[in-house]
């Protein structure tokens, strides 16, 4: 793919999509594909935020039944089954064992429970059949896991994936079926005519040059940066986004031979020790996130707790420093509401301003297929009234 910054200033176009991660490049991918002229601007590397520090996971979201988000879960089985089928070689089934202990806070009836529904609402979209497991079993499928106190366990399927690839692969699409795109160019400020947006100024980071992009509809699915667009549009705007942040430790050498959930003893949150790419990914933390986007880094305190609870599900390992081969924090775009980080909800809906900017809120990586055909589907009907 060319970088072409001149044929920006050339173009009107039918819609400009602001953002280069997953749902950005799902929403200019897909109408590209439609036949709209599109424009899609990226302030850093493509996927270089969010949709490249996440769990690698596509996933229904097992732990958001305890949240009742049934929708959520049912929606995100079949985008599963769907990723499955279109991109083989980027997403892979992926065996998961949850190992139950005595004092954990979700008993084993309520793990068997909740994977019974999970696989429930999969119905044919279900990956391989679920298998309640004796404690036994959890020793003989993870033999290095704690004994001690284990009740049991429950193994299923979910799917594992290259986020990043996944990202860059939506983005060529987009540039296959038509679609200008181009990263390292910062949008800073918004063109309007009688109060209705027209266009961006732009500002191309690896030269000295602003330029005018002009479009019809503008899309903004810039992830934890919404809210800094939103002021852009809107100079007293309240927030429309609450980011969390969540990290990751890459492991060196495979801990594990499944994917294994880890419901933690100090609080209710759940994370996982992966296997990814010959190594183990741990992760991931819930916590609240103020500042901002660009400046969230990896604190010494979560990497403490995440190496604290895998050591207590693996007592053998001495989860070493040395051996952390990296660390990574990203920042999920959740729906702005109050509560605790874990119970805010995955979905994704749209703020469309006065001026006629749409905003993209929320949403998981699972779903961004959904993201994008929604997304269209609200256009169509604005161009329809």
């Amino acid at each position: 793919m060319r970088r072409n910054i001149e044929q920006f200033r050339k173009s009107v176009y039918d819609l400009l999509v602001i953002g280069g991660g997953i749902n950005g490049a799902a929403i200019a991918h897909l109408a590209a594909k439609r036949g709209l002229k599109v424009a899609l601007l990226e302030k850093g590397d493509f996927a270089s935020g969010t949709s490249s520090k996440s769990t690698k996971l596509i996933h229904g979201g097992i732990r958001y039944l305890e949240n009742l988000e049934v929708d959520l879960v049912y929606e995100s089985l079949r985008e599963r089954h769907i990723q499955l089928e279109v991109a083989p070689h980027l997403v892979k089934p992926l065996p998961f064992v949850i190992p139950v202990y005595q004092n954990d806070k979700r008993p084993l009836w309520m793990m068997q429970l909740g994977v019974f529904l999970y696989d429930l609402l999969a119905g044919k979209y279900r990956v391989k059949p679920r298998k309640n497991l004796t404690r036994d079993e959890v020793i003989r499928l993870e033999p290095g896991i704690e004994q001690k106190g284990l009740k049991g366990g429950v193994l299923y399927y979910d799917a594992q994936m290259d986020d990043a690839r996944l990202c860059l692969e939506n983005v060529l699409m987009a540039v296959q079926y038509g679609a200008h795109a181009a990263n390292y160019v910062k949008v800073v400020s918004f063109v309007k005519e009688n109060g209705r947006v027209a266009g961006v100024r732009a500002h191309d980071m690896l030269g000295i040059n602003e330029f005018e992009v002009r479009a019809k509809r503008i899309i903004c699915a810039a992830g934890p940066w919404t809210n800094e667009l939103l002021r852009l549009d809107i100079p007293n705007a309240k927030k429309k986004v609450r980011t969390t942040k969540g990290i990751h430790i890459v492991y060196k050498g495979e801990i594990s031979k499944h994917a294994i959930l880890i419901g933690s003893q100090s609080d209710r949150r759940i994370f996982f020790v992966i296997p990814w790419m010959g190594n183990s990914l741990i992760g991931t933390t819930d916590t609240d996130y103020i500042a901002g986007p660009d400046q969230v880094k990896v604190e010494q305190e979560d990497i403490d707790y995440l190496m604290c609870e895998s050591r207590r599900v693996f007592p053998s390992l001495d989860f070493n420093p040395g051996r952390i081969l990296a660390t990574f924090a990203g920042l999920r775009p959740l729906i702005r509401k109050g509560g605790s980080p874990r119970k805010v909800s995955r979905k994704h809906l749209f703020y469309g301003s006065p001026s006629g900017v749409i905003f993209v809120v929320g949403g998981k990586y699972t779903t961004y297929r959904k993201v994008a055909e929604d997304c269209m589907n609200r256009i169509h009907r604005i161009y329809e009234k």
